[in-house]
């Protein structure tokens, strides 16, 4: 069972998915559904440590399973990345607010000092 971190449903998707074989895993998942086989060959795991990792990303509402015949596949669910896209997004136009002002200022300077000489 999962305990999940205190905080916001996004603070903990991040912690989770910032250890280093959760992202591992969301990487590969990142090509296309795979099956837990795939993934133990692909990160040099063993099948148990393979399987937990995936039950805590499941568990996280991150990823989705699906039985074919005896295999479990996986595959990352949209929601719960595009929420982190959305936040990781406000960085950007909170940097791009500094550089305009950033712009501003230095034209302002220009223009004190006598534009261009």
């Amino acid at each position: 069972m999962l305990v999940l971190m205190s905080g916001s449903p996004l603070q903990t998707r991040l912690s989770l998915v910032a250890e280093g074989t959760r992202f591992r895993i969301v990487e590969r998942l990142r090509e296309g559904e795979c099956s837990v086989g795939d993934l133990v060959d692909h990160l040099d795991l063993d099948q148990p440590q393979v399987s937990r990792h995936l039950k805590i990303l499941h568990d996280a509402n991150l990823v989705a399973v699906r039985r074919e015949g005896q295999r479990r596949i996986y595959s990352l669910k949209p929601n719960p990345f595009r929420e982190l896209s959305e936040w990781f997004d406000t960085f950007g136009r909170v940097w791009e607010e500094r550089m305009d002002a950033l712009d501003e200022y230095l034209q302002d300077t220009n223009d004190e000092q006598g534009g261009d000489k």
